[in-house]
């Protein structure tokens, strides 16, 4: 009622505010602008946006909350299972391959981590490395800390609030899980703990499944805040709900993620232009984790500036991880996963349609990128080329690589806020 009143009352100001030479009534042209009225180059930027957040954002962030829902049950049925002794080795495979999956999934999320990923401090709590080994040990034989985590939801409430992100999110559940590049096996997970960081310490098996349950819940809990903070009321109700539970934040301002973007231009939205909305693209998203991976995730211990700062060491998957990071821009860029071509609706369409040598220039940059880490996944784990202390020339040819293509998406940026 109050939304009809006011509109009739603007309507009426409207009229009556004419100076006598045009009547309400009147049959001639209404010249009045609409404010909210977009011009072709915003509507087309408008149908990218759509595309980018429906193809990509949404569906990357909805299959990691189902991938870490996943992970969470397969391994509170582990910890059920090895109890009652009959955990197989088939189990831990299954979990193995579930984690791996779901770490994909997050990889390949990290071309757009400048949204809630990064406002609600998600990315550091779930994904910091090096893990802190030496207080996982003194955390894990401490027995009451460990019953502490084991206790449903409360310990996974603990272990969210109490352990610290040096122990929390994937790379705790991956040094259980793996160890030396390999799955790992049933008989070393019935021994007690023989990493060096616990010597004196007796840690069991079955201690480090409690920590693994209730850090993937944790973890799951995390990932279902990243999905209903892009996607609001279209994540699933499941979802919303433990979100909900869980008192997590889920807005900016009073607009969820995906729909502040499409709220470009208009009141609320922290975009002031639809152009705004490229730029956080190309240069948020795109260049931060291009400029990432070169110059921290690989060239921290490539350097020699932190040697034990290596993602995913214990499944040696550090190269499947800069994969996919790249792989994350051209989701982004070709308006789909995995894609062959880019989509009609895609930024790069969009650019191939405005410039052809820009289109040109982060194709064949962003190819190249790519091929450059294929070339270091299929040779040896990150994680031993820097424990050998033996330069690899592939490695540097994919920082040159990554870096020539975040140049390139600067310079899309560029181009976006000229439009």
């Amino acid at each position: 009622m109050k939304k009809f009143f006011k509109i009739a009352m603007m309507f009426v100001a409207a009229c009556t505010l004419s100076t006598g030479l045009v009547a309400c009534g009147d049959d001639d042209d209404d010249n009045t602008t609409d404010p909210n009225a977009l011009n072709e180059t915003e509507l087309s930027i408008q149908q990218v946006t759509k595309q980018y957040l429906e193809s990509v954002v949404f569906t990357t962030y909805t299959n990691l909350a189902n991938a870490t829902d996943d992970l969470y049950e397969q391994l509170d049925d582990a910890k059920a299972k090895f109890r009652a002794g009959t955990l197989t080795q088939g189990d831990i495979d299954q979990i193995c391959a579930k984690f791996l999956e779901a770490r994909t999934y997050w990889e390949a999320s990290e071309a757009f981590l400048y949204g809630p990923a990064t406002t609600f401090g998600i990315d550091p709590h779930i994904d910091t490395w090096p893990l802190d080994l030496d207080a996982l040990a003194v955390s894990l034989s401490n027995s009451a800390q460990v019953a502490m985590l084991d206790n449903g939801d409360d310990g996974i409430a603990y272990a969210g609030a109490k352990l610290g992100q040096e122990l929390l999110g994937f790379h705790g559940i991956e040094f259980i899980i793996f160890r030396d590049g390999k799955n790992r096996t049933l008989a070393s997970l019935k021994a007690d703990e023989t990493d060096e960081a616990f010597e004196g310490k007796t840690v069991s098996g079955e201690q480090e499944l409690v920590y693994a349950v209730a850090v993937a819940g944790d973890l799951r809990d995390k990932c279902f805040q990243l999905e209903v903070a892009w996607r609001g009321e279209s994540a699933a109700k499941a979802h919303q709900e433990r979100v909900e539970e869980c008192e997590f934040e889920t807005q900016v301002g009073d607009f969820y993620y995906g729909e502040n973007m499409l709220n470009a231009k208009k009141a609320g939205s922290t975009y002031a232009t639809w152009q705004a909305v490229l730029i956080a693209i190309f240069d948020s998203g795109c260049s931060n984790i291009c400029a990432e991976v070169a110059n921290t995730k690989i060239g921290n211990a490539w350097s020699g500036e932190d040697v034990n700062y290596i993602e995913s060491p214990y499944s040696k998957k550090s190269f499947e991880d800069f994969y996919e990071n790249i792989s994350s821009i051209k989701n982004s860029l070709y308006g789909g996963i995995n894609l062959s071509s880019a989509n009609a609706n895609s930024l790069l369409s969009l650019v191939q349609k405005k410039d052809t040598a820009m289109a040109t220039k982060l194709n064949t940059r962003l190819d190249a990128a790519l091929k450059a880490l294929d070339t270091c996944r299929k040779g040896k784990a990150f994680v031993d080329i820097i424990n050998s202390g033996v330069k690899d020339a592939n490695v540097q040819a994919a920082i040159d690589a990554i870096n020539d293509l975040d140049d390139a998406l600067q310079e899309g940026a560029t181009w976006a806020s000229k439009l």
